[in-house]
């Protein structure tokens, strides 16, 4: 009797201290949430991204783990929509418990969970642009990003006008958080730059016709156009120049990076001008290009496995993954260090930049993560 009581109570204290008979190392395993737009308005940033993420999901269990761990990822589909996002994170958090979120895929729906990751302490990692995700740092010690803010392509941009004589331009933005982040860094670098903006225009999401905002642009003594959005509009304001003959440049802002923009612009794209990442242009970088060797690898493996072409919105998602990857190897299981970790990277090459993090910049990309482009006979051409 005294046998069978001594042995419950050591069954008993087992689970107290390692769980649940039958719950070894063996089935521990990694927690990592994603916020995707899969279906919605921004599918197209966020079909890529979790077509990518799965990708590494399997290609890390192949591996047998991280440290001999099982990855687990988590995804919900947040539609594009802030407040599907906002609970898609509570759920995560709260229910799931993961260790750290990538994403959202929008600007949008990444600053509506900022607080909630915030106050839970969760690190996540954005696929969005807008520079206001990642800054200030003192009040974004839990977020960081992957991609390369506003700032950094209107740097580029701005000075590739200049070298070509453009001193005033037209601005055109959606009046999305993407569109509002960009027409800020465009407002507040662009003087800074010698560039005088003689329009400024907006316009709605929704919107299928852009012809009357490019008409009253004509009108003035702009040298250029910068038309700052992503998705349908920037099609629609890529077709609108065309059907109404401007003979001024058009620039796109880096979100127009995929060839089925050009594909979809349907012949209206030839002359465009825009940064992109280097995925976009994977096949015409140098071999010396520091990039060139991961970008391809990516474009390689996501091309083969899904049978349509790479996008620079997976890269986001191969970026978040493989960083949010090295801190578990490096790390462990505990948040705070995981933090720790995306905040030092240094030298990371991925497929938006290689990576130089300090407490003092939760991004670590600089302008020369993009390159410039032109559309060319239906495909992109470097031409800086």
């Amino acid at each position: 009797m005294k046998k069978r009581i001594l042995c419950v109570v050591l069954a008993f204290t087992l689970v107290m201290v390692f769980g649940p008979i039958g719950q070894s190392l063996a089935g521990k395993e990694y927690k990592i949430g994603a916020l995707f737009s899969v279906t919605g308005r921004a599918s197209f940033l966020g079909e890529p991204e979790r077509n990518t993420a799965k990708m590494i999901e399997e290609m890390t269990k192949s591996k047998g783990g991280i440290n001999g761990i099982p990855i687990r990822l988590i995804i919900y589909d947040t539609e594009g929509n802030e407040t599907k996002t906002v609970n898609a994170a509570n759920k995560l958090i709260k229910k799931d418990k993961v260790l750290a979120i990538i994403g959202p895929s929008t600007s949008g729906t990444s600053m509506a969970v900022i607080p909630i990751v915030t106050r839970a302490r969760v690190p996540m990692i954005s696929s969005a642009a807008s520079k206001r995700i990642a800054s200030p740092v003192e009040r974004r010690k839990w977020i960081f990003k992957v991609v390369p803010g506003d700032d950094v392509a209107v740097e580029l941009m701005c000075g590739f006008m200049r070298k070509k004589g453009i001193r005033k331009v037209a601005i055109m933005s959606v009046s999305t958080g993407y569109g509002i982040s960009g027409r800020s860094e465009l407002k507040r670098l662009a003087p800074k730059t010698g560039i005088e903006i003689v329009a400024d225009e907006t316009y709605g999401p929704k919107d299928t016709d852009l012809s009357a905002v490019l008409t009253k642009i004509r009108g003035t003594e702009a040298e250029a156009i910068i038309n700052w959005s992503i998705g349908p509009t920037q099609i629609i304001a890529t077709r609108n120049w065309k059907h109404l003959g401007m003979q001024i440049p058009l620039y796109q802002s880096y979100g127009f990076g995929s060839k089925r923009n050009i594909q979809l612009s349907a012949g209206a794209a030839e002359g465009v001008i825009c940064p992109v990442s280097r995925i976009v242009v994977a096949d015409k970088l140098s071999p010396n290009d520091p990039q060139a060797a991961v970008v391809r690898k990516y474009k390689s493996l996501y091309e083969t496995k899904f049978r349509s072409e790479v996008s620079v919105f997976g890269g986001h998602a191969w970026d978040s993954m493989y960083q949010l990857l090295g801190a578990l190897k490096h790390v462990g299981a505990n948040r705070s260090k995981i933090r720790d970790y995306l905040e030092n990277i240094k030298g990371f090459v991925g497929q938006n930049g290689i990576f130089n993090r300090s407490p003092q910049d939760h991004v670590g990309l600089t302008k020369d993560s993009y390159v410039m482009v032109q559309v060319k006979n239906g495909d992109w051409m470097i031409i800086e």
